[in-house]
């Protein structure tokens, strides 16, 4: 029901919908291990470094030791690297946008990660840099979009999966705040969309309350990967590892192979 997502041209989780992604939230070096390691031992799919709340993000050695620290207790779990801008629901840091484009630069030629997100809504020439370092060595690219304020209209949100496209990203991710249940309609209304028109695979959520429907059941719509919480969450309305996969394994049960057609 949703592409599949592929690691340096490997698909990741045999066939499984959706990919299980848990973030990383510490803000210190040796809470980040520990945190880690918790959460691998959870057996996500993805695991999802939100660089943004870490203390030290202004020291480049730091970052990079804390990539290495992740990694060591991650093992072959492919790896996020994400900074979150303020603007679209992240941490307050200490680097201007060049700096965050060399921290990016950076953590791709270091060999650490396997993702690199990328904002949409940053500078084009920012963007750009960053996009073209993943791609010379190997990240995949996720070009994200996130409002914490509304839900746009569906026409906007299938737009921002159209230049996630043309932009050359690997992924296209949407995550959008609903007011309403008829909010969540639309974040499933245009994944499904998105997943007809766009080659790419797609992560979209809703988020807070209202938003866990889509983090259960998006991926029927077309969304291959949900954020669950495998120590601490890193937005609203992220559901425990453990809860997500007692729903899914329902959902796979009582859906069984006509779901598919269904869909189409």
């Amino acid at each position: 029901m949703s592409k599949a997502v592929l690691r340096r041209g490997a698909p990741i989780g045999q066939g499984q919908e959706p990919l299980i992604c848990a973030p990383l939230v510490a803000r210190q070096l040796p809470a980040l291990a520990t945190e880690a390691a918790a959460v691998a031992a959870r057996q996500p799919d993805l695991i999802e470094w939100r660089v943004d709340f870490f203390d030290a993000i202004a020291d480049l050695d730091q970052v990079l030791a804390g990539a290495a620290a992740v990694r060591a207790a991650i093992g072959a779990i492919p790896l996020i690297f994400t900074r979150r801008s303020i603007r679209e629901g992240g941490e307050p840091i200490a680097l201007d946008e060049t700096q965050v484009v060399a921290m990016q630069q950076a953590i791709c030629a270091s060999g650490l990660v396997d993702f690199l997100d990328c904002e949409l809504s940053c500078a084009a020439p920012h963007f750009q840099a960053s996009a073209d370092a993943a791609r010379r060595h190997g990240v995949g690219l996720i070009a994200s979009f996130h409002d914490f304020q509304r839900t746009p209209p569906a026409a906007d949100i299938v737009a921002r999966f159209h230049q996630a496209a043309a932009a050359g990203a690997d992924i296209a991710k949407v995550a959008v705040m609903p007011r309403t249940l008829d909010d969540v309609l639309t974040l499933l209304g245009a994944t499904l969309q998105g997943a007809r028109e766009v080659e790419l695979p797609l992560i979209t959520m809703s988020m807070g309350p209202y938003g866990v429907l889509t983090r259960l059941f998006g991926w029927m719509f077309g969304s291959s990967v949900s954020f669950a919480v495998g120590e601490a969450a890193s937005a609203p309305g992220q559901v425990p590892i453990d809860d997500m996969r007692r729903v899914l394994d329902v959902l796979h049960r009582s859906l069984g192979k006509g779901a598919m057609s269904a869909r189409q």
